[in-house]
């Protein structure tokens, strides 16, 4: 590789790494830029690395990195677009205010409080709560194109082993009710966290409740 190619390498991390800004929640990064340009911007970097490194004979490489550039930021535009139009409509979809819709641009987050899905200790889903569930179903069957992860999650009271239990059957439960409301299974996957991944401090109440929660992560697929 020589350093015209090493340079394009440099370049094109840093442009790739810009583009994975932080969301501020309203579908924009805090760079300012969309999704949808965050996304061309990564793609165009990752498509002109690619372009010229292909080049065998290195004759033309400054030709081959604006046509990797140019498909790339295409598919890079496209992809943050749809994860852009997914998150807005899932989270107008939603009844409850107190489940988050974060935009992480490679993959949506939903989180979903403990108190809003079961009672304490139990993995029951709540009416209320099989409500806005059978809304995050809607919105996956619109969106069809991905894999879906169902992590529980719960605070430090208790042993390990009884929260590991607990946080499995509650995924579990909220995974069967995405399946019944018509998400193909294949496409759901169910695990329990315990509560081995605080977002919180477990050492005050709101703390703990805060880390009472399950996340269904959306991860595209193509």
């Amino acid at each position: 590789m020589n350093l015209r190619v090493t340079s394009l390498l440099a370049a094109g991390g840093l442009v790739a790494l810009g583009a994975c800004a932080p969301m501020d929640g309203t579908g924009t990064g805090t760079s300012g830029m969309s999704r949808t340009q965050q996304g061309a911007l990564a793609g165009a970097a990752v498509g002109a690395v690619l372009g010229a490194t292909r080049d065998d004979d290195s004759n033309n490489e400054g030709r081959d990195a604006a046509r990797g550039a140019i498909v790339g930021g295409i598919a890079g535009a496209v992809a943050g677009n749809i994860l852009d139009r997914q998150a807005q409509a899932l989270q107008q979809s939603l009844s409850n205010p107190n489940i988050q819709v974060i935009n992480r641009g490679s993959y949506l987050q939903v989180v979903m409080p403990e108190g809003i899905l079961f009672a304490t200790g139990s993995a029951a889903v709540s009416g209320a709560a099989q409500n806005d569930l059978y809304a995050v179903a809607r919105n996956l069957n619109q969106y069809p194109n991905s894999r879906v992860e169902v992590v529980g999650h719960t605070d430090n009271t208790g042993s390990a082993a009884l929260n590991a239990d607990l946080s499995q059957r509650r995924a579990q439960s909220v995974a069967g009710i995405l399946s019944a409301a018509g998400v193909s299974p294949q496409r759901l996957i169910a695990s329990g966290a315990g509560f081995s991944q605080p977002i919180a401090s477990n050492d005050t109440a709101a703390g703990r409740a805060q880390n009472r929660r399950v996340e269904i992560l959306i991860r595209p697929t193509r």
